[in-house]
């Protein structure tokens, strides 16, 4: 695909972004034909959504890391998308319903960096990924649903639109927890007072930190890499739960935390 259609592929997705009209596809000449072209559309979508007021990106969600979630989206691998300034809240998040198409919440854990993982410095493995970690959270994903019916779309059509991502809460941030001990970590969803499911930290790849490396892979096979205090969502430990208005979720970590979110 040339330039001009991803930079058009681009434009397309972040004009749908203050529509919220759900998006039914690209035209057959903007349609990513594989991930490469998918996050050449996605590099680009997300300059424009800074420049339209979204904030500087500031780390990344990482989808279908669980089997949970790659059953619930009948896809196999890792795929990732930006998180940006405008969209994150810190401990107890509020949100309008109404700014979504079809919002929905996941069940993370989350790292932020305390150093960089630059192209340069690949490959990686979880010696290495672990070793740039200075803090470790529970968090919120909050996911929307801006597909008429995303089943009838290409995983790269999704990964170009950030793979549902739409934002995050972050809980406080553990300083010096050990990034391997991320897999015996147990957290639980609560929506409106009920349970609504469970996971622990192996469910993301049979180790957390892989998730990491995939990450950090994936940006230097482009030329890029992650930036120090970037945040990175590394999975799902729960299937998507969409939510109505008024709804209010609590995650609880057992050795991370809590962290609520609320969609007035």
């Amino acid at each position: 695909m040339s330039d001009d259609r991803l930079a058009s592929a681009a434009r397309r997705l972040c004009q749908q972004r203050d529509r919220l009209e759900p998006f039914d596809g690209f035209p057959a000449d903007e349609t990513p034909v594989d991930e490469a072209q998918a996050y050449a559309i996605q590099d680009m979508l997300h300059a424009c959504l800074s420049a339209r007021g979204w904030g500087p990106l500031v780390g990344y969600k990482i989808g279908c890391t669980t089997p949970v979630m790659q059953a619930f989206l009948g896809i196999p691998n890792p795929c990732a998308g930006g998180i940006f300034a405008g969209s994150v809240r810190h401990g107890e998040g509020e949100f309008e319903h109404d700014r979504f198409v079809r919002v929905g919440v996941e069940c993370e854990v989350a790292v932020i960096l305390g150093t960089d993982l630059p192209a340069e410095a690949a490959p990686f493995d979880r010696s290495r990924a672990a070793a740039a970690v200075a803090a470790c959270a529970a968090a919120i994903e909050v996911v929307d649903d801006r597909y008429r019916d995303y089943r009838a779309l290409t995983t790269p059509t999704l990964i170009a639109d950030d793979f549902f991502g739409a934002g995050c809460v972050l809980g406080t941030p553990v300083a010096g927890f050990d990034p391997f001990a991320l897999a015996r970590t147990c957290a639980h969803m609560v929506i409106d007072g009920q349970t609504v499911g469970s996971g622990v930290g192996s469910d993301i790849l049979g180790e957390p930190l892989d998730a990491l490396v995939w990450l950090a892979e994936s940006l230097a096979r482009r030329g890029a890499g992650l930036q120090r205090e970037q945040v990175v969502l590394l999975g799902s430990l729960v299937q998507t739960h969409w939510v109505e208005r008024g709804a209010d979720v609590w995650i609880t970590n057992d050795a991370l935390g809590e962290v609520r979110a609320h969609f007035k």
